[in-house]
């Protein structure tokens, strides 16, 4: 069997749509089934992309229409070919969902992804998939595939429908810049490009942090490497082989704070190139684009992920020891405000993405707890236990690269074996410790990973001329005028007097609260007063008694000054590496 031939035509100007012609071959059978993908790798959630086709049809060769029958929500059956050897397929896409996962056009940009984008069949998912893409004479393509032929910039080649699928593809006026690291060539495409943003710096740092993970790694598997960095006003990242799609402002680079946050998160995606795209959970592969794939271990996936991403920028010296321990205590500081971590366990949380994580609702911080940032933080004291049980001669960083040596390829890991890993480098039993970060919801200990490094817990007290102000545990939304709670706190003042989400605010202690008055209202206040919050529900108002409470402190992670110098050196050996 040949495999599949598609056409790409984007035009800028055609509201926002693709049109998608594919040559399908049949093998001589009189009918044949293709499929669109549901969900795509790296984003644990069924998508529904056949939801953006806006039609579909078929012909043979000499032009005569082939019967198309819808047979489920994203599959169709090409009836009646008279055994030809292959079918054309036609179909337009609606492309305006300004997202990593998902395809946009606009007049200066486009991002094509392959889930999202192209109809396959189960018989050619081994077979070649080629792409040709017809787009005004100005714009350039970048993408990881492979050309048919050198001359070729409109022309590529996958081996097969995976690397289709882990292949975005931008197109623009883009602005390009190259640099080499590891023997191997990487660019950092701005898509959407028009000012302000700083791609040189950009492309400074980021040159940092790719020679520091391929250090950490000591391995580069990729032949070259693409950043897809989308300047679109929205946010995100999606990790693929040999590239990855960055959403961010064209404002980052303005600030001091926006540069890290951008940073961060391309540390995040090019980690993946590793963990995740070659190391990887035995669940993920092959891939079943028409149903959820579901692994416990989203937490080495992504949670490990997330403790290195901003780890390595440390250690990249693109921040300082200050800026780094801010943001793993603000990490540490959303895992302990969170009601959800004694309620749904790590490996659970891993588990349940598909139904769960991309689906956050006004009751999902009672709930649920992310994989992302329990993660993150059980990776930081799983780094410290190993590093205590070695004496300083071994690390999370060791445990990474063996499973690497072991697992990365066809087949990936199975939880357990990433476990034994660990217990492996640790050079002790690491099973129960393991068992209660991960499997139970029992609180975390931080005592010794503090202890080790020389670090400390600093709770900051309201300036002295600022006394405490009163804590509900609500968040709300100003809804045309009116103060509408979106979300209340298990344990909170407000969820033990019964507030409920969507009421509304009317006053507090007998005085009205308008939509932007609640902060400073509270602010009058003080934890412990009791006071009659006035709310209406579905129409109805009633007077909820509730006894305010003292708001929690922001954790402040920072140096210890009564560490030792074996402390201070453990702490320098960690965040140096």
């Amino acid at each position: 069997m040949n495999g599949i031939d598609y056409t790409v035509r984007i035009d800028p100007g055609a509201s926002h749509k693709l049109d998608v012609t594919a040559s399908i071959p049949t093998c001589g059978a009189t009918s044949v089934e293709v499929f669109m993908a549901v969900w795509t790798p790296g984003s644990y959630l069924v998508r529904e992309f056949s939801r953006h086709l806006l039609s579909i049809e078929a012909r043979h060769a000499d032009g005569r229409s082939v019967a198309v029958q819808k047979i489920a929500k994203n599959r169709w059956r090409l009836q009646e070919l008279d055994s030809a050897d292959r079918v054309t397929l036609t179909y337009q896409l609606y492309a305006r969902e300004m997202s990593v996962r998902t395809n946009f056009v606009d007049r200066d940009v486009a991002l094509v992804n392959g889930a999202a984008t192209f109809i396959t069949m189960e018989q050619a998912l081994a077979e070649p998939h080629t792409v040709r893409l017809i787009l005004p004479p100005t714009w350039t393509v970048y993408t990881s595939l492979a050309r048919v032929n050198e001359t070729s910039d409109r022309e590529f080649v996958a081996p097969n429908f995976d690397t289709l699928v882990d292949s975005p593809i931008g197109c623009g006026p883009a602005v390009a810049a190259t640099f080499e690291a590891g023997g191997r060539t990487h660019a950092l495409v701005d898509l959407g490009d028009r000012g302000p943003w700083d791609g040189a710096a950009a492309a400074r740092d980021l040159l940092r942090i790719v020679e520091t993970q391929q250090a950490f790694w000591t391995t580069v598997p990729y032949d070259r490497y693409v950043f897809l960095n989308c300047i679109t006003e929205s946010a995100g990242g999606l990790e693929h082989a040999s590239s990855t799609v960055l959403m961010t402002s064209r404002w980052k680079t303005r600030t001091r704070k926006g540069h890290l946050e951008w940073l961060r998160l391309a540390s995040h995606e090019f980690f993946h190139t590793w963990n995740v795209k070659r190391l990887r959970p035995a669940e993920l592969g092959p891939f079943d684009y028409e149903r959820e794939n579901y692994t416990r271990a989203l937490w080495v996936a992504e949670g490990v992920t997330e403790y290195y991403g901003d780890l390595l920028v440390r250690r990249a010296g693109l921040c300082d020891d200050r800026e780094y321990l801010t943001e793993l205590g603000a990490q540490i500081e959303q895992v302990q405000t969170t009601p959800g971590r004694l309620v749904q366990p790590l490996s659970l949380a891993s588990f349940d993405a598909w139904i769960k994580h991309y689906r956050p609702d006004e009751n999902s911080p009672n709930a649920a707890m992310s994989y992302y940032t329990k993660g993150c933080v059980v990776a930081f004291l799983l780094d410290a236990q190993i590093r205590t049980a070695t004496g300083g001669a071994r690390s999370l960083d060791d445990a990474m690269r063996l499973a690497y040596a072991r697992y990365a390829g066809p087949r990936g890991y199975e939880e357990g074996q990433f476990r034994a890993v660990v217990s492996e480098v640790a050079g002790t039993d690491l099973s129960a410790w393991l068992t209660r970060a991960i499997d139970t919801t029992e609180e975390l200990d931080y005592g010794p990973a503090l202890d080790w490094l020389g670090l400390r817990f600093c709770a900051e007290a309201p300036p002295p001329d600022r006394p405490p102000r009163a804590f509900l545990g609500i968040t709300t939304k100003n809804d045309g005028g009116r103060l509408v709670v979106s979300s209340v706190r298990a344990g909170s003042p407000a969820a033990t007097a019964g507030v409920s989400p969507d009421d509304e605010v009317l006053a507090i202690g007998g005085y009205r609260v308008r939509a932007d008055q609640l902060e400073s209202r509270l602010e009058v206040h003080r934890p412990g007063e009791a006071a009659v919050l006035l709310v209406a529900r579905r129409e109805g108002v009633m007077g909820l008694e509730v006894v305010l409470g003292e708001p929690p402190r922001p954790l402040k992670l920072e140096p210890d000054p009564e560490a030792t110098a074996g402390q201070a050196g453990r702490r320098r050996e960690w965040l140096d590496g």
